[in-house]
């Protein structure tokens, strides 16, 4: 009896049926771009003084509404790469690939969790759905139906989108855009993509080639990169700047991780194997943006109690 209670219909398990769907809204997007979500939202009550209890139904709507709103550019994302993630090794075995989930019920899912995403977020406030609608419309279009497959600049128009989750979350509690402290989020989360997003081409560079997408890498060699990804780590470097006047700690403890990823790079680009120092730079990418956030996090919430 218990069996039958934990299967659906067409004999697929609840735990399959559930993965299935993770899988098509891309889960994992999902929660790292909350983390820096909340961390915007977590510096707004900060800086305007608000208690976090205070604002609890526009924080679970704008958690919620979020994370709607990435689920369904991962799910129209899927539908529209398709024909290209079944090269890929990293990508086909996608619910969207394998036929597990067809492209009319992707788009389907895609479509109602956008609509309900904008919607908890209009409730949250009318410029955290504009900043939501605005990151799903740069990564569905200018990204993935327009860049992607057309030039070596893609990775920094999907960047753009990428850098919006902090905007959502600052917008959910304060419609003041003017605190350096909201553009020095922003722009960490833009420059942080770019070596973050080169690591991973030259990792799947092969894979990338094959698929004909035309990523840095496999344009215009790992050299071209190399370059590239020190120049954004400089300019990461100099985001920590912005940050002084918001917490000095916190830009001290960034510009401490931009220099060590950037000595990681110039390093491990000189004594190690292609592929070992492409891994490392993008676990170190991992490392660093996770415990800035989980910072400011820390330091939003925890500071105001003292």
């Amino acid at each position: 009896m218990r069996a039958q209670a934990d299967r659906l219909g067409y004999g697929i398990s609840v735990r399959s049926f559930t993965n299935i769907v993770f899988e098509t809204i891309k889960i994992g997007i999902i929660k790292s771009n909350l983390i820096s979500m909340f961390a915007g939202l977590c510096m707004a009550l900060y800086i305007s003084d608000v208690s976090f209890f205070d604002k609890i139904g526009e924080i679970i709507l704008a958690l919620i509404g979020t994370t709607f709103v990435i689920g369904a550019a991962g799910a129209i994302n899927n539908v529209y790469d398709r024909d290209i993630d079944i090269i890929m090794e990293r990508t086909r075995k996608r619910p969207t690939v394998t036929g597990q989930v067809s492209a009319r019920n992707a788009l389907i899912i895609g479509g109602a969790l956008a609509l309900a995403g904008v919607l908890l977020l209009y409730w949250a406030s009318p410029m955290a759905a504009l900043f939501g609608f605005l990151g799903l419309f740069l990564y569905v279009v200018p990204y993935t139906m327009w860049t992607k497959r057309r030039t070596v600049y893609n990775t920094e128009v999907g960047s753009l989108s990428g850098a919006t989750p902090p905007l959502i979350g600052w917008a959910a509690i304060t419609s003041d855009l003017s605190h350096p402290a909201l553009l020095a989020i922003f722009l960490l989360m833009l420059v942080w993509q770019m070596p973050h997003f080169y690591a991973i081409a030259i990792r799947r560079m092969e894979e990338y080639k094959a698929a004909n997408i035309p990523m840095l890498p496999v344009v215009y060699g790992i050299r071209r990169t190399y370059y590239m990804q020190n120049f954004y780590l400089v300019l990461l470097l100099a985001t920590s700047a912005l940050f002084w006047s918001f917490s000095p700690a916190i830009a001290i403890l960034n510009a401490v991780l931009s220099i060590a990823w950037l000595v990681l790079s110039i390093v491990g680009y000189r004594r190690m194997a292609e592929n070992g120092w492409s891994k490392t730079m993008f676990i170190f990418s991992l490392y660093h943006m996770t415990f800035v956030m989980l910072i400011i996090i820390g330091y939003s919430l925890i500071k105001p109690l003292f």
